[in-house]
């Protein structure tokens, strides 16, 4: 069984505190307060709740690291650390009652990321990974399986991932030539409305590749440490090194790789 570090402890932890209310709100979806952040883009109270559980709960323990969340901006600290938090990545399947949601959590230290964790509150899976040390899923019959990318290498036999932009976000036109080149040489595309999870879900290799464009850092973090520990490899879609927060992102098995790179680069 993998050994957990006192800092991937300290960032379950906070999950686990923030899922509590979480799980209780998605009962109660019809109930909660909802703005709009712009076209098609939502919050909730439970995401700002979340947030605050988890700012309290990391900033307990760590106070002089610095702290990044999605809905309550940034918190500058030692200058050397800090926390990269989603505390509700896929808000709009939890507001309308789709179970595919989750909260992110990751530690970067001086502008690299070296510990995540996405936690996925309604199938209890516990997904982590710290730099070095390889990624694992908890799963309610399982603990501490090792993660590993899937082995395909033919396009026609890959799963793909993907996130599709919104009302007032994107180019669409182009985004569905992209969508179209990829449908047309691979075995099937997901579009499951959390990014977090997509990137999971390539460690895992359920995925055998994930692409989407305009993600967030807080989006990301987590789950492309968690890619790399899994043996993938994480690039934009021209197969250029990615930065956090870059316009473009492919994660993906290494078999895979160069093919989407050539599919998306061509659309």
């Amino acid at each position: 069984m993998a050994q957990r570090s006192a800092t991937i402890t300290v960032m379950i932890r906070a999950a686990f505190a923030a899922a509590k209310n979480l799980k209780r709100d998605f009962g109660e979806v019809e109930h909660l307060q909802i703005s709009e952040k712009g076209p098609g883009d939502f919050v909730s109270h439970a995401d700002i709740k979340a947030e605050r559980t988890l700012r309290a709960e990391l900033s307990r323990v760590r106070p002089d690291y610095g702290f990044l969340g999605e809905e309550g901006g940034e918190t500058k600290g030692d200058g050397r650390n800090r926390w990269i938090v989603d505390p509700l990545d896929g808000t709009t399947n939890f507001l309308h009652g789709v179970p595919h949601f989750a909260i992110s959590i990751a530690l970067e230290r001086e502008k690299e990321i070296i510990a995540g964790v996405i936690y996925q509150p309604i199938s209890d899976e516990l997904f982590w990974a710290e730099k070095g040390n390889g990624a694992y899923i908890d799963t309610p019959n399982a603990r501490s399986r090792r993660l590993r990318v899937s082995g395909r290498k033919d396009p026609a036999r890959g799963l793909i991932g993907t996130g599709i932009p919104h009302i007032g976000k994107g180019n669409h036109a182009a985004y569905h030539a992209k969508l179209a080149a990829v449908t047309e040489r691979t075995a099937g595309v997901r579009r499951w409305g959390a990014a977090a999870l997509d990137l999971a879900f390539v460690a895992a290799g359920r995925y055998d590749a994930f692409f989407e464009f305009g993600l967030a850092p807080w989006d990301v973090a987590a789950g492309i440490l968690m890619v790399r520990e899994a043996g993938g490899l994480v690039g934009d879609v021209a197969g250029q090194p990615y930065e956090l927060g870059g316009p473009s992102l492919l994660a993906s098995n290494f078999g895979l790789r160069d093919s989407m790179v050539e599919i998306l680069s061509k659309a």
